[in-house]
C-alpha cells in the first residue's frame, strides 16, 4: 500500500465514523474511534483493483446488520469495496450501527446520566432527580440510537427529514425492565409523525418479515397512504 492509497483511507475513515488512524501493518489502515467501539482494517484485494474491509465489533449483531445492508459486497473474511463509495458507505454503517447497537449506547447513556447527576445541585431528593436524568438522557439517547440505526430516514417511508421523526417504542418506555431494553433498537422503528400516532394507538403493526398491517378501523385512504415503501 502505498503513501497516497493509505492517505486516501484514512481521509475516508475520518470522515465516515473512524476519526483515528492507528499504527500497526504497513500494508494495512486501521481504524477507531472515540464515539464507539467497532474497529476497522481495510486492506488492498490481491490481484484485482479493490479493497477489503474487516470489522471487529463488541456487539455480535453489528456483522449480521452489516451483511444484511451490504449483501453484495460480502466477501469470505470482510466486505469488498470496488470503489471510494463504497468503501465511505460501509465505513458509515459500521459506525451507525456501532454507536446504535445496544451494548454501545446503554455504555454512552451511563456515561451521560452520571456527568449531568454530577453537575445538578437543586433541591429535588436524590431518588427523583437520579429519575427525571435517567428518562430525559435515555428517550435522547434512544432516539440518537434511532436515527443512526436507521439511516436518519423513516422505516417505513424513507422520509429522511429528521426533525418530522419519531422514535416508536414497540414495548413501552415505562413497561420495559431495565435501561438496556428501553435503549434497545430493535425495541421500535423510527417513524414519520403520522405513523408513530398509528403505531402508538394500536391501529398498525408489523409481522416477523416487516410487512406493515392495518388495523380495520384505518380507512381504505389511510392505508394506502401509510402503505408507502422505502424505495
Amino acid at each position: 500500500m502505498n503513501p497516497l492509497q493509505r492517505a486516501l483511507i484514512e481521509k475516508l475513515g475520518h470522515d465516515h465514523g473512524f476519526e483515528h488512524a492507528l499504527p500497526g501493518d504497513p500494508h494495512t489502515v486501521a481504524l477507531a474511534s472515540a464515539r464507539h467501539s467497532a474497529r476497522a482494517e481495510v486492506t488492498l484485494l490481491p490481484g484485482v483493483e479493490g479493497l477489503l474491509l474487516t470489522v471487529e465489533a463488541a456487539t455480535p449483531a453489528l456483522l449480521p446488520e452489516m451483511r444484511q445492508t451490504f449483501p453484495s459486497l460480502c466477501a469470505a473474511a470482510g466486505f469488498a469495496a470496488s470503489t471510494e463509495a463504497e468503501l465511505a458507505a460501509l465505513l458509515r454503517r459500521a459506525a451507525s450501527l456501532a454507536r446504535a447497537l445496544p451494548s454501545q449506547a446503554a455504555k454512552d447513556f451511563e456515561s451521560e446520566v452520571s456527568r449531568q447527576l454530577g453537575e445538578l445541585t437543586n433541591g429535588l431528593g436524590d431518588t427523583e432527580v437520579e429519575r427525571l436524568v435517567r428518562q430525559r438522557v435515555g428517550q435522547q439517547k434512544y432516539r440518537s440510537a434511532m436515527l443512526d440505526y436507521w439511516g436518519g430516514a423513516c422505516a417505513v417511508t424513507g422520509l429522511a427529514l429528521p426533525e418530522l421523526l419519531r422514535a416508536s417504542h414497540a414495548k413501552p418506555w415505562a413497561e420495559c425492565s431495565s435501561d438496556a431494553e428501553r435503549l434497545d433498537v430493535f425495541n421500535g422503528f423510527l417513524l414519520v409523525a403520522n405513523l408513530d400516532a398509528l403505531f402508538d394507538g394500536f391501529l398498525v403493526s408489523f409481522d416477523d418479515a416487516g410487512v406493515m398491517l392495518c388495523h380495520h378501523a384505518c380507512q381504505p385512504t389511510t392505508r394506502t397512504a401509510s402503505a408507502c415503501s422505502r424505495a
